[in-house]
């Protein structure tokens, strides 16, 4: 057990948007009801001995621009030994729907690989990024649903090369969970395509859980 990514005495900071959130800031702070609860509890759980501290950060709604604009004051402000970012559904939708603000791939790559590399510059903390996902199977080609998976891979691309360029573990809960819609019906794991139920919040705890090595 001694290969868990999280060390005894350490601080691991989560940050995202409503999918990390889930309340954190209202009937369930601190850690929300969503994943980052499930995993704290699931790593309590499997490691009683380790005293880690947890900080939740996620807001809804939020972009990469978002973040980017509060990184100072939310992730570097903590000194965090480790760090989990969960980003991207919100930027895909706002270049989809041609929103004022939106997050086109381009501009979602710069703005993570800059909080990523003033991350690496003032912290260095090891990290660990999770792929934005969309819990459909829509390929009609004639709705919403199916452009949103049709555009979702530029954006999960960049975060596979940026946790290749940064070192960071890579949590690929698109791919999780389109394997599990092979088998269940989507509402098994959420009401709509964007945010998980809490079967789908424990997909996504589990599959942290294995990518840090717990």
């Amino acid at each position: 057990m001694s290969d868990f990514w999280i060390k005894d005495g350490e601080t691991m900071l989560f940050i995202g948007d409503s999918i990390t959130d889930c309340g954190r800031r209202g009937a369930e702070a601190p850690l929300g009801s969503g994943y980052v609860s499930l995993f704290s509890e699931l790593a309590t759980a499997r490691y009683p001995d380790r005293q880690i501290r947890y900080i939740n950060k996620g807001i809804g709604g939020n972009k990469i621009t978002d973040l980017s604009e509060r990184w100072r004051d939310d992730v570097l402000f903590h000194k965090p030994n480790r760090l989990s970012i969960k980003i991207g559904i919100n930027d895909l939708h706002s270049h989809l729907r041609g929103a004022d603000g939106g997050v086109s791939p381009e501009l979602f790559a710069e703005r993570y690989d800059g909080v990523l590399a003033l991350t690496k510059q003032e912290l260095g903390c090891p990290l660990v990024l999770i792929s934005p996902f969309y819990i459909s199977r829509d390929n009609s080609r004639q709705t919403l649903r199916s452009q949103v998976l049709e555009l979702l891979p530029r954006y999960i691309e960049t975060v596979e090369a940026l946790s290749e360029k940064y070192g960071a573990r890579i949590v690929r809960s698109h791919e999780i969970f389109q394997r599990h819609l092979q088998f269940r019906d989507a509402e098994v794991f959420c009401p709509e395509p964007v945010h998980p139920n809490r079967a789908g919040h424990l997909v996504i705890a589990a599959a942290l859980m294995e990518v840090l090595g717990g």
